[in-house]
């Protein structure tokens, strides 16, 4: 039996049709042609900006390290390594959880889920008493921030039409940066005590955080399920209907549309699910090469990332002697730069390729990240320079990371996509986010610029490793379909 889309001449799509049930699709097609519209720019809004909030909240984390060590929490800095680390711990987990959840019941079901979640628990770490207290809430957060990753980036991914997918995965994953920025800001703003009470200031930035999350869930209540996911499941007439009323939004604004081109058609066989044997299965067997690229990626821009930003306070604070209220000065130059790499970097990954630039924001951030740590070593920097190198390594390798995201979502099948996200989200933060800032979180505490200097030597060799990893093993997606790029598994 074979079902027809009812975009195609003559048919009529059944509202579902029973699983294992072969169709005939050309919803990919049709949206891969669409031009760039208002409707991509709000799916970015609707969707990017939990990065946004992610960069706030974390930023805020990490800059307001100073109150935490004092009255009445009193963390050492062993005890703020233990936070960030039981963070990524809850987001490693909740990756690989909802991961799993993401591609058995849908998109759209869990970026509400998994942000409901996150707001309510970066609220009630401002009620923290103690540091077991704040790590248990901490790891809630990060449950609910790896749920996100992995849904986000399945829904964005199959939103977006081929030819840009890469530089608007980059803009949306680095828009973390902007949230950064403004938990700088905020931070500054805190931990003022002609503002507020140091001891309260810490507490009602987490305050602001979950309240401005509520937004979100009313920004996203408009967002369609993911017509590709859709008809995977057998839900034909309704992923027909998200596309038509994706289209009509481009008619309306008076865009005229490309014929469909009838050669990227598809004949699926409908599934409600992917058995794990299979989910394994694909990834180390089938494919194999992009797993192995995938990790290398993952790994080392988790322990590059959360290494080094998780303790940039205690860096600041250790080593230059920054009050705790001036932290956030630093960081804004910092996440500036971060930001302004993928925005000014993306479209390359469109143009010159996925391979190359890769290799290159992989190769370049780990040799200035060397160069750096040697700087420091040797104390030619002051807070200001140690702060200008870093907007520099880290202008190249926010692009990096952004880019680590961008190849498993796309080097994956449709069926096991979020779960992908998830595990490579899972193995490289568990593997370098986890021990990151604990390694750093430590060797900082030693008070020795030699023993920094090996954390960051660590970083640097990972970074390198990975840029030829990649470079060598990477996948050409540039400007190609999803399917083409990975063939479903559904594939008829």
């Amino acid at each position: 039996m074979a079902s027809r889309s009812a975009a195609h001449p003559g048919a009529a799509a059944p509202e579902t049709v029973p699983m294992g049930t072969v169709v005939d699709t050309d919803i990919a097609a049709r949206l891969d042609r669409l031009p760039w519209g208002r409707f991509h720019t709000l799916v970015i809004v609707a969707l990017g900006i939990t990065w946004v909030l992610d960069g706030l909240e974390v930023t805020l984390a990490g800059s307001l390290v100073g109150a935490l060590r004092k009255e009445p929490m009193s963390f050492s800095e062993f005890d703020v390594g233990l936070a960030a680390s039981a963070y990524l711990v809850g987001a490693v987990l909740g990756a690989l959880g909802f991961g799993w959840l993401t591609d058995r019941i849908g998109r759209k079901k869990l970026f509400f889920i998994t942000l409901a979640l996150y707001l309510a628990a970066t609220a009630a770490t401002g009620l923290s008493w103690d540091i077991w207290s704040f790590c248990f809430f901490r790891f809630l957060t990060g449950a609910g921030i790896g749920g996100e990753y992995t849904a986000i980036n399945s829904t964005i991914q199959e939103l977006v039409p081929a030819r840009v997918r890469g530089w608007t995965d980059l803009v949306i994953n680095g828009s973390f940066w902007i949230g950064a920025a403004g938990g700088s800001i905020l931070s500054i703003v805190l931990l003022r005590p002609d503002v507020i009470d140091p001891a309260w200031g810490w507490r009602v930035a987490f305050f602001v955080g979950g309240g401005i999350g509520l937004t979100i869930l009313l920004l996203r209540s408009w967002i369609p399920e993911s017509p590709r996911w859709l008809v995977t499941h057998g839900r034909i007439a309704e992923a027909d209907r998200v596309v038509a009323g994706i289209e009509k939004r481009f008619t309306d604004e008076g865009h005229v549309l490309p014929p469909v081109d009838e050669t990227k058609r598809m004949r699926l066989k409908t599934r409600s699910h992917t058995p794990l044997k299979e989910v394994f299965g694909t990834m180390l067997v089938g494919h194999r090469k992009q797993t192995l690229v995938g990790l290398a990626l993952m790994v080392a821009q988790a322990f590059f990332y959360n290494a080094l930003f998780f303790t940039y306070a205690l860096v600041l604070q250790r080593f230059y002697g920054v009050p705790d209220d001036h932290v956030g000065w630093y960081l804004l130059p910092f996440a500036l730069g971060s930001f302004l790499g993928p925005l000014l970097l993306g479209r390359l990954f469109d143009t010159i390729g996925r391979r190359p630039m890769i290799a290159f924001t992989y190769g370049i951030s780990a040799a200035l990240l060397a160069i750096t740590g040697y700087l420091f070593k040797i104390e030619v920097f002051g807070p200001v320079g140690q702060t200008a190198a870093w907007m520099v390594v880290f202008f190249f390798a926010s692009a990096a990371a952004s880019a680590a995201y961008l190849t498993v979502a796309e080097t994956f099948p449709l069926e096991i996509r979020a779960l992908a996200i998830a595990v490579f989200y899972a193995l490289g933060t568990g593997i370098g986010g986890v021990s990151g800032p604990l390694l750093f979180g430590a060797l900082v505490e030693t008070g020795s610029r030699d023993n920094v200097l090996i954390g960051y030597a660590i970083g640097a060799i990972l970074m390198a490793v990975a840029a030829i990893v990649g470079g060598i093993w990477g996948t050409a997606a540039e400007g190609k379909s999803l399917e083409d790029v990975s063939k479903p598994l559904a594939a008829a």
